[in-house]
Parts: C-alpha cells; structure tokens; sequence
C-alpha cells in the first residue's frame, strides 16, 4: 500500500499559495458593493446561528 499524505500534502500546499482570499473578496465587489454587502450579511449571520446553536447544547 502506499501512503498518500506526501501528496495529500503537496495538493493542500499548492491550493493554499494559489488561491489568494483577495481574489475570492476583489470578484465578490466586482459584482458590485450590494452583493458585497449582502454576502458580508449572510456569513456574519451564518455564524451567528451557529454560535447560537453551540452554546444552546
């Protein structure tokens, strides 16, 4: 059998240096300040349910 974590490793390295989170944010205003906005909106909420639903436990 062979181990594929040198690999495994090798793939998430070369994911990490190519996909900046300033690409992924610069297209989301692109799309204009609104969307920009709105998207802001739902992940903060997003956690916010979650966190809720964490602490209820």
């Amino acid at each position: 059998m062979t181990s594929y974590r040198p690999l495994l490793a090798f793939c998430l390295i070369a994911l990490s240096l190519t996909v900046s989170s300033c690409d992924a944010i610069g297209s989301i205003f692109k799309a204009g300040a609104w969307t920009g906005l709105i998207a802001v909106f739902l992940v903060v909420l997003l956690l916010w349910f979650i966190v809720t639903k964490m602490r209820s436990r």
